[in-house]
């Protein structure tokens, strides 16, 4: 059984236009003439950056800086809403306390040391090449294989296309890499 329901149309028309009216009211002035903190600012598309959803956010910036970070109402898989982790994700981005600089721990070691980036990334080069160098495997048994199995790869689920082809390019093309595995696969 279906029920029908029916809305009955105002009776009265109201005449008055609705202002922000600031006389006989319990705010100030400058309560009154504050403004969005998101006006003039460029909105950036973006996704975030934490599971394999892949929900769509809005990235606000004003001034170089990110000012606010919330989810796109225009996107199809999320239409606007973000989940705990993603509704932080401005937290994350300008967070006073985030480590923006190299940390390195020595082995066995219990302290972290800073390190500079030019550092680590020859440091990464250097153990890369070493792995490399101890586990590739030219051929077997008359076989031609150029790969290596010591080092894979496990990829991040907000990786897109281009960046998983230049990985897979990269690493089994490039070092022979055979483990290439990425988390967004379904």
């Amino acid at each position: 059984m279906s029920t029908v329901m029916s809305f009955k149309k105002p009776t009265r028309k109201s005449t008055r236009v609705r202002e922000r009216a600031t006389q006989n009211q319990p705010f100030s002035q400058n309560s009154v003439n504050k403004t969005a903190r998101i006006k003039g600012a460029t909105e950036v598309h973006s996704i975030c950056p934490y599971c394999a959803v892949g929900c769509s956010q809005l990235v606000y910036v004003k001034g170089g800086k990110i000012i606010d970070i919330e989810g796109n109402p225009g996107s199809p898989i999320n239409a606007g809403k973000l989940c705990p982790k993603g509704a932080n994700t401005f937290q994350l981005s300008t967070n006073p306390h985030r480590v923006k600089h190299v940390m390195y721990r020595a082995p066995f070691s219990d302290k972290w040391e800073r390190r500079p980036l030019a550092w680590a990334m020859d440091r990464i080069a250097q153990l890369t090449k070493e792995a490399r160098e101890e586990g590739f495997v030219e051929t077997r048994d008359g076989t031609l294989l150029n790969h290596m199995t010591n080092v894979m790869s496990l990829g991040g689920a907000t990786m897109d296309n281009e960046e998983n082809y230049l990985i897979k390019k990269l690493l089994n093309g490039g070092l022979g890499v055979v483990p290439i595995e990425n988390q967004a696969r379904i």
